[in-house]
């Protein structure tokens, strides 16, 4: 649940993609390695260890991740998440992008 957790908007309408599966045991821009079973995301600018609560604009679902990584670097992508993050809040499983919208959460 993310009762009491204290959220700041960040964007809405981002556009979310999942890492491919050959990232799986790569180091990623913050020395962590990379691993699709966990909850962490690759953003452009929010710093390493910040926790973000992404939400599915389709379906209302949502996930809890921590920047770990810089990234996507495909300029109409804003946020790249773990597989395991992406799957839990997709709709359709087959789709490899979301609309999502982005809070960061005030620690």
């Amino acid at each position: 649940t993310d009762k009491g957790l204290k959220l700041k908007p960040y964007k809405k309408n981002a556009h979310a993609s999942y890492y491919a599966d050959r990232f799986n045991g790569k180091k990623t821009a913050s020395g962590a390695r990379f691993s699709n079973s966990k909850y962490t995301a690759a953003h452009k600018k929010l710093p390493f260890g910040t926790r973000i609560k992404v939400t599915n604009e389709a379906n209302g679902k949502f996930v809890i991740v921590k920047v770990t990584d810089r990234g996507p670097f495909v300029r109409t992508r804003e946020l790249d998440l773990s597989k395991r993050a992406f799957m839990e809040i997709t709709k359709h499983k087959g789709s490899g992008a979301m609309k999502v919208t982005i809070e960061t959460i005030v620690e």
